[in-house]
Formats: structure tokens, C-alpha cells, sequence
């Protein structure tokens, strides 16, 4: 429980602390810049009525995650995303330094990998998201998927294997139709 008389500063350290990551998370699981803001304000927004009863039974940033993957999942399902990932996030994280051929070839890459992640289903997406982009331990995506540890490296393991074949099926059918 967090002492009331210390609670407006303690709010403008955790929203300081866990910001940028909150909203990596959900720029990557929304694959909107725009969406990711307002979704991220609903994350604070919910942290600021939860944070009086928080009791500290769970890690304060897996806590913050879990409302975070809750409401980017009730944003998928009301918004029934065809794609969840656009290019222009990734031109952004382009650098500027590389020549124009390279440039391409790492967008139609990321490009490939993230319609594969976008196919993937919503748990196993998410789990790609925070283990494989965020680099939560297992420990911490356990705690933000509510699930097991067990669950999160099997899910993780059929994860990447989906994604590794649907990959696959991509690049050959790309291949294919260069000939």
C-alpha cells in the first residue's frame, strides 16, 4: 500500500520510470504511434486508481505491464486489427548512415517479421513482444500474462517456431515471384 501524503510524488516517479517502456510495449503490439499514446495514457490513467491499493504482492513494473498487456488486448479486440505493425514505425528506426539498398533490404526484413508476428495469436504475440522485443526475463512475463513460467517458454518456444515457418513461407514466397 502506498502512504496517501506521498502518493502525487510517487506517481510522477513511476510514470517518469516506466513511461518509455510502456509505450515501446504498445507501439510494438498496436503498431500505431498514435494509438500507443492513448493507450498509454489509459495505462497511467489506471495505474493512478489502482496505485492506493497496490500492496506490493507483485514487482510494481510487471504489475504495470499487466495492466499495460490488458489494455492493449481490449484495444485489439475492439478494434479487430487486420495489421498490427506498420512500416513507417520502422523507418524511424532506420539509421541514416546506411546506403539506400541496405536501408531497403532492413525494411522489407522488418517488414517480413512483423506481418509474421501479426499473424501470430494475441498470446503468443505477446509474448514475442515482451521476451523477445522488451527482453523481460521469464520470471516477469509470467507475472504480466498471469500464467506460468512453464507456460511462457512453451508459448515462447511455439512462438518463435510459428514465426520461424511463417518466415519461411514469406521469404519463399517472395523468392518465388522474383523468378
Amino acid at each position: 500500500m502506498i502512504d496517501s501524503n506521498n502518493l502525487e510524488s510517487r506517481i510522477v516517479e513511476i510514470y517518469n520510470l516506466y513511461y518509455l517502456d510502456v509505450y515501446r510495449f504498445l507501439v510494438c503490439f498496436t503498431g500505431s504511434q498514435n494509438d500507443a499514446e492513448d493507450l498509454t495514457q489509459e495505462v497511467f490513467i489506471r495505474v493512478l486508481k489502482g496505485l492506493s491499493n497496490f500492496n506490493g504482492n507483485y514487482n510494481l513494473k510487471t504489475w504495470i505491464f499487466s495492466i499495460a498487456k490488458h489494455v492493449a488486448i481490449d484495444h485489439y479486440r475492439k478494434k479487430k486489427f487486420a495489421s498490427l505493425f506498420k512500416d513507417s514505425f520502422f523507418n524511424q528506426l532506420l539509421s541514416s548512415e546506411k546506403k539506400p539498398d541496405e536501408e531497403f533490404e532492413e525494411v522489407e526484413l522488418k517488414r517480413f517479421i512483423h506481418e509474421a508476428i501479426a499473424k501470430l495469436k494475441p498470446n503468443y504475440r505477446a509474448v514475442v513482444i515482451l521476451r523477445g522485443i522488451n527482453e523481460f526475463s521469464i520470471n516477469e512475463t509470467s507475472e504480466i500474462l498471469q500464467c506460468s513460467a512453464a507456460k511462457v517458454k512453451v508459448d515462447y518456444h511455439r512462438a518463435l517456431k510459428e514465426l520461424k515457418r511463417k518466415l519461411n513461407i514469406e521469404i519463399e514466397g517472395v523468392l518465388t515471384n522474383a523468378k
